[in-house]
């Protein structure tokens, strides 16, 4: 009798924590959906969520169900920002931060900029270095996935690679003063395999490279950039990297540096703003990506004054990026956010439209695209079973008018609604 009423007990127990256990079910309703894979608005969408996944798009919701009913607004996937900085604020462009903050205090900046990221549609980012915070951006990227804090899913690069004299290195202070670096200086191969094994150790997503310099190495004439790592020395990065399972990001105008940096294997460019015809057509050949960042070298970004050399960078951009959509190269969303104020991002849509970008290819580069660039496209990117539950949902329809993407008064991220005004 007691061994039928222990078992009983047993499968009672079992019983009710399969039931706490057993995900919550949500239906979310809206006037319209925008499906970035085929390209088109779905009328009436009904996507049924379970947990931190999407269960099913359309088709009749459970019975008995919570229903987020979002009215006349545009359903679409959560946004991914490819290139971000969420331990920069705009006021550490005019001295590193590395100097005059602690790590401590940047870290609880990062807290508030992740938020404002999050608020703003961006339900994903891969956050390119953390420019002197230390391994900050690992603890956040943790913390938001623990759920201490709200944010965006973050990869995260932790230190980039520098050169003694290059970019991230500090210049113009005491020689006799020994100062924190914002970057590791790599001035070897083996400099370089050592630091990746290092970022590995404490939790980089990603292996950020600066292969080229900064605008104040670029040549003021030819507008050629300063070159900082040689084809071998890049070679040697991505074997190293790829030996971790980790992707490589390269910093790089243009010039023999980006070409160095596509030639040696890396994922991505970044930023890219004097990329030639013959080396467009090599990532094309490569199927290396793209993150323009167009946002952080326009006028409006407010980071320095207009001058004749920064309208000719402005330009160059704009040709740069019409000649890499006629070749089809795979250009990701990515804007340097942190440079310029964070819950911004959405502005670059803007720019992308204006330079001859459609709407749904723009938005396919915050979504399928960059969701292929993360090798996380069975994740994130979509609206379909299976899926992270990162849904947004803005006012207006963003194919017929892109500033509409700027108005986003929904954000699910994995299941749980952080906005919904």
């Amino acid at each position: 009798m007691i061994r039928n009423l222990l078992l009983l007990g047993a499968v009672l127990l079992s019983l009710t924590t399969a039931v706490a256990q057993a995900p919550r079910t949500v239906v979310v309703r809206a006037a319209r959906m925008l499906d970035p894979v085929a390209g088109r608005i779905v009328p009436n969408p009904v996507v049924v969520v379970s947990g931190d996944r999407i269960q099913s798009v359309g088709g009749n919701p459970p019975a008995g169900a919570a229903t987020i009913d979002l009215g006349d607004l545009t359903l679409l996937p959560g946004l991914v920002d490819a290139h971000t900085h969420n331990l920069l604020q705009p006021d550490d462009e005019v001295t590193p931060p590395i100097l005059t903050k602690s790590q401590a205090y940047r870290a609880i900046e990062g807290v508030a900029a992740a938020r404002k990221n999050l608020d703003a549609g961006f339900t994903t980012m891969r956050d390119l270095d953390s420019e002197g915070a230390g391994f900050a951006d690992v603890a956040l990227r943790d913390a938001i996935s623990k759920g201490v804090v709200p944010g965006p899913r973050l990869l995260v690069a932790t230190y980039a690679l520098t050169i003694t004299a290059g970019h991230m290195n500090n210049a113009g202070f005491n020689p006799d003063i020994a100062l924190p670096e914002p970057a590791t200086l790599t001035d070897s191969r083996d400099a370089m395999i050592a630091e990746i094994r290092r970022e590995v150790k404490y939790g980089a997503d990603w292996i950020k490279l600066y292969a080229t310099g900064t605008l104040r190495h670029v040549n003021r004439e030819t507008l050629e950039p300063l070159a900082q790592v040689s084809l071998d020395e890049v070679k040697a990065v991505v074997a190293e990297a790829a030996r971790w399972r980790k992707d490589v990001a390269a910093h790089a105008y243009g010039g023999a540096g980006a070409r160095n940096a596509v030639e040696g294997g890396v994922r991505s460019i970044e930023h890219g703003w004097i990329l030639d015809e013959d080396l467009l057509k090599l990532m094309v050949q490569k199927g290396t990506y793209w993150c323009p960042t167009l946002s952080v070298f326009r006028p409006e970004a407010g980071l320095e004054t207009p001058t004749e050399f920064s309208r000719r960078v402005v330009e160059s951009h704009k040709r740069t990026f019409q000649n890499a959509m006629k070749l089809g190269v795979k250009i990701v969303f990515g804007t340097d956010v942190g440079a310029f104020p964070h819950g911004t991002s959405n502005r670059e849509f803007s720019y992308m439209v204006e330079y001859g970008m459609s709407p749904l290819e723009a938005i396919r580069s915050a979504t399928v695209r960059a969701a292929e660039l993360l090798r996380m496209d069975k994740e994130i990117g979509s609206i379909a079973p299976g899926r992270f539950a990162d849904l947004i949902a803005v006012q207006g329809d963003p194919l017929q008018n892109i500033e509409a993407i700027k108005r986003v008064r929904f954000v699910m991220k994995g299941g749980d609604v952080f906005k919904h005004d």
